[in-house]
């Protein structure tokens, strides 16, 4: 099985995590069948200690046993790193202690630009935990070990950086694209509000659109968070095919002002050269943070409309639009 599955437990106390040394052997071959047993048809995952010297390894003791484990090694040499094995045992899930295993592995390796992983495919709150955590789904199922599927996952790990999502990206984005929607909007009136099921289902057509060759989906990170999204809706026409609008650049709040929607704006641009579109609209409030992007990137306004959007609170501006050869 693939070395990477969470559930629910109970809580527990005096738990530790540190690096991980020879006379843990037993311990962490303990943990990985304890998971395995989850599973069935699925051999125990977690490698042994001389294996994982190779990069990073901590474990989360509690009482003298392992019950957690995260290991992160070299991929590539293009500075991609692997999170190779992230085992909790059931009992002490689901109270934080996988997040700190994953941002020990994580922090090991400052130096990464990007981070991959491989879960499997039966392991749906694992998926939704690294999900959480930024990692969208990357290219196709493959054999793991134990002959079970396994999903690929992969984020940029430093610096900003935006890319464009594939079908089984932006669905694997639908969660945590809906927490930034929520914050957004809770700072920002110009935000359509959405509970968490409404978000969710706003994604989730985006995601079928994108599948659909209807939409463009860029997501942006900054140092390994996935914070902000923009997309370019190419549903034109028949013979309009050559122009595409730019919609719903969002950032979450605590990451504005960065750059990180100057670096999905430029995406979005290259993504529509890439796509044929070489005319780009979109619209702005009069007066907004998104106005001024526009100016800045060298969009062109193109006229004016009182009192063309009103916000979910009953607010109306002025609309801009603005338009840019790509």
């Amino acid at each position: 099985m693939s070395g990477l599955a969470l559930i629910r437990g109970e809580p527990r106390a005096e738990l530790r995590i540190r690096p991980a040394q020879d006379d843990d052997a037993a311990g962490i071959a303990a943990l990985a069948a304890a998971v395995a047993a989850e599973f069935p048809g699925a051999t125990a995952a977690a490698r042994s200690i001389p294996d994982l010297r190779e990069g990073g390894v901590f474990i989360a003791v509690e009482g003298g046993q392992v019950v957690g484990l995260a290991a992160i090694a070299p991929f590539d040499a293009d500075g991609t790193f692997e999170i190779r094995d992230l085992l909790v045992t059931p009992a002490v899930r689901r109270h934080g202690l996988a997040a700190r295993l994953l941002a020990a592995a994580e922090g090991w390796v400052p130096e990464a630009r990007r981070l991959v992983l491989w879960c499997d495919t039966r392991a749906d709150a694992a998926q939704r935990f690294f999900e959480k955590h930024s990692f969208l789904r990357d290219g196709p199922i493959r054999v793991d070990a134990g002959q079970t599927l396994a999903f690929g996952y992969a984020k940029p790990a430093a610096g900003i950086a935006a890319a464009e999502l594939d079908a089984a990206a932006a669905s694997s984005a639908d969660r945590r694209l809906g927490d930034i929607l929520a914050a957004a909007a809770a700072e920002d009136e110009a935000v359509p509000l959405a509970s968490p099921a409404e978000a969710r289902r706003y994604w989730r057509g985006v995601s079928a659109e994108v599948a659909g060759g209807q939409r463009i989906l860029i997501a942006g990170w900054v140092d390994g968070v996935l914070a902000g999204s923009v997309q370019l809706d190419i549903n034109t026409p028949p013979y309009q095919d050559h122009r595409a609008e730019v919609q719903h650049l969002l950032i979450l709040p605590g990451y504005r002002g960065g750059g990180l929607a100057q670096a999905l704006m430029r995406a979005v641009e290259a993504a529509a050269r890439r796509h044929g579109r070489r005319l780009l609209t979109l619209n702005a409030i009069a007066g907004s943070a998104a106005e001024a992007l526009a100016r800045r990137l060298d969009w062109r306004e193109g006229g004016r409309i009182p009192g063309f959007s009103v916000t979910a609170r009953g607010v109306s501006y002025d609309a801009l639009f603005f338009w840019k050869e790509a």
